[in-house]
C-alpha cells in the first residue's frame, strides 16, 4: 500500500512539472493540435465554458471597392433585414490608343447594332425573379475617374439624359449558352447578359478619331473619358435579388457591329471597348453603390437601446457586425490553455431558404476606444502576399459554417495571453466582410485582409450571450488544466 502511495505522488510530481514547462512554452510555434488536447478527465484536464454578452451594430463600412472585385447590382426585400439596393458604374475604353478602332471611316456604311455585354459572376437571393436594369451614360461633370477609389457608402454618381436601354431578364437563365447568330457571326455565349443600345451610340463613337483635338477619343484615354465618361448600371425595385458581374473580365464590354464597304465589298465586322485599364495598377474606374435600410428583425436590434442582445444579425459588406464581450476571462485563473473557442449558433430566420449565409464569418478585438482594429495574431496563420495585404489560415481559426449549424473560432493563444500575462480582454468584433484591415502584432503592422469574394453576399442570425435555448447561446469554450 505505502508502495503506491509513493508512486501516485511520483507521478503527481512530474504531471505538475509537465504543465510548468508547458505554460513556459505556451507562447512558442508548438502548440498543441486538436489531436493533441489531453482528454477531459476533472482530474487533471478541465473544460469551462464562459458566458458572453453580445450587442447588434450597424456597419460604417469605408471598404474600397478594388478593380478586381465584382459588383452587385439589384434589389432585394429581406423579411428578416430589409431593403438592399445596388447600382454598378464603370468606364470602358482601350488597351491602347493612337490607332483608330475601326476600320477605315470612310469605309463605314452604317450601324448594324450596339450591345453592352455584362461578365456574370453569380447570384444572390430569389434567383426566380425576373430583375429590371436601367443603362445611363455618366454626367461629365460627375468626376467620375479612373484614378478614385470609391466606397460601398459613396453618395450616388451623377448621369446624363433618359436610359440608354431597360433590360428585364429572369436571373436564373443568365447561366445558360445563348446562340448569338448574324451575318458572318455565329457564336455561343455562356454567363453573360447582352443588353442592346441605340445605333446612335455607335455613330458617335465612329465620329471619334485619333487627334489631339476635342473630338480625338482615340488619341489618349483622358481625352476618351472627356468625351464618353462610362456607364451607370441601376436597378429596379422589383426582383427580389442581387446579380454580380465582372467588370474588368473580358466579357464586359461595348460592342459596336457595323457594314463596311471596301473595294467594291460589302461586309460585317466589330468594334469593341473594355472595361481594361489603360494604366494598370491605378485604382478605380467602377463602383458599386450598396444602400442597406434596416428593417424587421434587424432593425428591432439595433434601436432597442440595450447592449444585451440574445441574437446576432449579420449582414455581408457593407452591412452589419455583433460585438462580443466575455467579462469572466478578466477573474479566470491562471492556467495551461490547451484550446479555447468561440462557439458561435446558427438560428432559424425567415427567408433563409432565399437568403443563405455568408462564405465566412470572421472575427478582430478592439481597444475600448475602437480606434483600432487588432487581429488574433498567433491564431490565424498569417501570410503576408504583398506589403499591405495578407491571408490567414480560415481552417487553422475558423468562420466557416459547420453542419449548417455552428461556427468554431480558435483563439487559443489570444486566451492565453490573457490569463498568464493578463493582456487586455478586449471587445471581439464578428462580421462578414468583403476585406478587413486589421493591425497585427506577428507582422508588425496594419494588412489588409480578404475574406469574402462579393458584396453583399450573404445573412445570417446567430444566438446571442443571453439566447433563450442554452444550448445556442454564443459561449467560450476552454479545455486547460491547472496550474
Amino acid at each position: 500500500m505505502k508502495s503506491r502511495i509513493f508512486v501516485l505522488s511520483i507521478s503527481s510530481i512530474v504531471i505538475l512539472s509537465l504543465l510548468i514547462v508547458s505554460c513556459k512554452k505556451i507562447n512558442e510555434a508548438t502548440t498543441l493540435g486538436d489531436e493533441l488536447i489531453p482528454p477531459i478527465d476533472n482530474i487533471h484536464t478541465f473544460e469551462a465554458f464562459l458566458s458572453t454578452e453580445t450587442d447588434n451594430k450597424k456597419f460604417n463600412d469605408s471598404t474600397f471597392l478594388y478593380y478586381d472585385d465584382p459588383v452587385a447590382i439589384g434589389h432585394i426585400n429581406d423579411p428578416e433585414f430589409g431593403v438592399t439596393h445596388a447600382d454598378a458604374y464603370f468606364t470602358i475604353g482601350l488597351s491602347t490608343y493612337g490607332t483608330y478602332p475601326f476600320r477605315n471611316k470612310d469605309s463605314v456604311i452604317a450601324v448594324d447594332s450596339v450591345v453592352l455585354s455584362l461578365a456574370y459572376d453569380g447570384s444572390y437571393g430569389d434567383t426566380n425573379t425576373v430583375q429590371t436594369f436601367s443603362v445611363y451614360e455618366i454626367d461629365q461633370a460627375s468626376g467620375f475617374s479612373d484614378t478614385v477609389a470609391y466606397k460601398f457608402s459613396d453618395p450616388d454618381i451623377a448621369t446624363t439624359g433618359a436610359p440608354l436601354a431597360i433590360k428585364s431578364f429572369l436571373v436564373n437563365t443568365l447561366n445558360d449558352t445563348v446562340l448569338h447568330v448574324r451575318k458572318n457571326d455565329t457564336t455561343k455565349i455562356v454567363g453573360v447578359l447582352r443588353i442592346p443600345l441605340p445605333n446612335s451610340l455607335g455613330t458617335r463613337f465612329i465620329n471619334y478619331d485619333t487627334s489631339s483635338t476635342a473630338n480625338g477619343a482615340y488619341h489618349s484615354d483622358s481625352l476618351f473619358k472627356t468625351l464618353f465618361r462610362g456607364f451607370a448600371i441601376k436597378s429596379s425595385t422589383s426582383g427580389n435579388a442581387l446579380t454580380y458581374f465582372k467588370p474588368n473580365a473580358v466579357d464586359t464590354r461595348l460592342i459596336i457591329y457595323y457594314r463596311v464597304s471596301m473595294n467594291g465589298v460589302k461586309d460585317t465586322t466589330l468594334a469593341q471597348f473594355n472595361h481594361v485599364h489603360y494604366n494598370p495598377g491605378t485604382p478605380g474606374g467602377q463602383a458599386n453603390i450598396i444602400r442597406r435600410n434596416p428593417a424587421n428583425g434587424w432593425a428591432s436590434y439595433l434601436t432597442n437601446g440595450t447592449p444585451l442582445d440574445d441574437k446576432l444579425y449579420l449582414q455581408s459588406t457593407p452591412g452589419s457586425y455583433g460585438t462580443i464581450k466575455i467579462p469572466a476571462l478578466d477573474t479566470f485563473s491562471n492556467a495551461v490553455i490547451h484550446k479555447a473557442e468561440l462557439l458561435v449558433y446558427k438560428l432559424t430566420s425567415a427567408g433563409e431558404d432565399k437568403f443563405m449565409p455568408p462564405a465566412a464569418l470572421f472575427i478582430d478585438h478592439v481597444k475600448a476606444a475602437a480606434d483600432t482594429t487588432f487581429a488574433f495574431d498567433f491564431d490565424m496563420g498569417f501570410q503576408t502576399v504583398s506589403p499591405f495585404f495578407a491571408t490567414y489560415n480560415i481552417d487553422r481559426f475558423g468562420g466557416r459554417l459547420k453542419n449548417n449549424s455552428v461556427y468554431h473560432f480558435d483563439i487559443t493563444r489570444y486566451v492565453q495571453g490573457i490569463v498568464t500575462r493578463h493582456d487586455r480582454n478586449d471587445v471581439i468584433r464578428i462580421f462578414a466582410p468583403l476585406k478587413t484591415v486589421v493591425y497585427t502584432k506577428a507582422l508588425k503592422g496594419f494588412y489588409t485582409i480578404p475574406v469574402l469574394r462579393q458584396p453583399a453576399n450573404g445573412r445570417i442570425v446567430l444566438g446571442g450571450g443571453n439566447y433563450v435555448d442554452s444550448s445556442y447561446r454564443l459561449k467560450l469554450r476552454i479545455v486547460y488544466s491547472k496550474i
